[in-house]
């Protein structure tokens, strides 16, 4: 462990501790008298001494739609003066979010990411290729900031030209690889033809996308790694926030010491049990710049708690199998783009590339699944026409295509889903 005093700390020491942090919060928010200080007075809170850990599910909760409000700065709790960079995204709904961070919040990230790294079992002199995006995209500069903290030593490669990467692979030896898991498909595939070495790799954390078990299985068949999944989003921090061990692959373990995490009914917002799916809600309460209470952070997943085989005692999240707000609607049928992902990718003989394409032409919204393969497309697509029926009741127009006809994406996110209202489909012959 890079923090082995936090990660493994006892039950009731950690809710002491963020107890306490949460009230410091609360007293921070409410004398900035920004946005969430007025709503924690509108529910009659005056000081932190008015709350409890166990209160926290009655405080105000913040969104995305509180950020674009506010855009570009106006939550800041700190002077603008204060903010020693900026990072952001477009956003899953398509608008900017942009987040401040001062020297501190920026320490913040470094450590939170070499916990992350530790959890893939780097540690000082470690060779880290890290195939993220840098620019306001958060993964590259949090793996590189992360890598530093650690003392390893970092290949700041960012994404696209698959072949240098290759070569730097082969030449300098890096035992982590650090990118989203389509691009990590990507590199496996382009190591395979072109018969690079890349037998120093151990253990890749792969994240910015959700991804599936079966997706773990392609990414280990093509790669000599263990596939870790990490966690993030611009608002809370970027990477970091949880990430699974290599011991256990079992969970990511979320730093909750300083990310107190929640999961609630993405309608009702009403907490729901342990091992239950809900919807992640965040709470910063040592970020100095854009501190957050009760983030809704849309992403849908589960909670687990209990000491962990690699002895981490921090509360594990389930990979994310969807988003609240990316969820299909497909004939009365609800279905997040992962479930589809996880019976594409358990068929033997299929590419690791797919795209959902949401045909809404007519009235009635249909889904065509695209999916590759290099022979026998009739009867994949018999068996995935099944497969998505027995096991989420979809019924979908599946489309084997030749190898290479869906889109790749070398830099930034894979595009999993897309719309077709009208004009030409979105991938050629359709």
């Amino acid at each position: 462990m890079f923090d082995p005093r936090a990660e493994a700390m006892s039950a009731d020491e950690r809710s002491a501790l963020q107890e306490q942090r949460l009230r410091d919060l609360v007293d921070r928010l409410l004398a900035v008298d920004g946005m969430q200080g007025r709503r924690l007075r509108a529910a009659g809170v005056t000081g932190g001494a008015d709350v409890s850990l166990a209160d926290l599910a009655a405080l105000p909760t913040t969104t995305k739609s509180d950020l674009w409000e506010t855009y570009p700065f106006g939550m800041l709790a700190v002077p603008r003066e204060d903010v020693a960079a900026v990072h952001g995204s477009s956003g899953t709904g398509g608008r900017p979010t942009l987040v401040g961070y001062t020297r501190a919040d920026l320490d913040l990230w470094a450590e939170v990411v070499a916990r992350s790294l530790g959890c893939a079992g780097a540690r000082a002199g470690t060779v880290v290729h890290n195939a993220y995006g840098y620019g306001l995209f958060t993964g590259g500069v949090g793996f590189h900031l992360g890598g530093i903290r650690m003392g390893a030593t970092v290949i700041p490669m960012s994404g696209g030209m698959t072949q240098r990467q290759l070569t730097l692979i082969e030449d300098l030896r890096p035992e982590v690889l650090t990118c989203t898991p389509s691009y990590a498909v990507t590199l496996g595939e382009a190591a395979r033809a072109t018969g690079t070495d890349v037998s120093s790799l151990r253990a890749g954390i792969f994240g910015a996308e959700p991804w599936s078990e079966a997706m773990r299985a392609q990414i280990e068949s093509s790669l000599p790694v263990k596939a870790l999944d990490v966690y993030g989003l611009s608002e809370v921090i970027g990477p970091g926030v949880a990430t699974e061990c290599i011991e256990a692959q079992s969970g990511l373990h979320v730093n909750e010491d300083h990310f107190i995490v929640e999961c609630v009914d993405p309608s009702s917002g009403a907490p729901v049990a342990d091992g239950q799916p809900g919807e992640l809600v965040f709470t910063t309460p040592t970020k100095e710049a854009l501190p957050l209470l009760r983030y809704r952070s849309g992403d849908i997943a589960s909670l687990t708690r209990g000491t962990c085989a690699c002895g981490r005692t921090l509360v594990r999240m389930s990979k994310v199998l969807g988003r609240r707000d990316d969820m299909l609607v497909v004939r009365g049928v609800n279905v997040y783009p992962s479930e589809v992902e996880s019976v594409l990718l358990a068929r033997e003989g299929l590419a690791p590339h797919y795209q959902l394409v949401v045909d809404r032409r007519a009235a009635a919204t249909e889904l065509i699944v695209c999916c590759e393969a290099s022979d026998g497309a009739e009867q994949h697509r018999d068996a995935i026409v099944y497969g998505l029926h027995e096991r989420l009741g979809l019924r979908a127009d599946v489309r084997v295509l030749a190898p290479g006809t869906v889109p790749r994406q070398e830099v930034g996110k894979a595009v999993r889903v897309v719309t077709w209202t009208e004009g030409e489909p979105p991938i050629p012959g359709l």
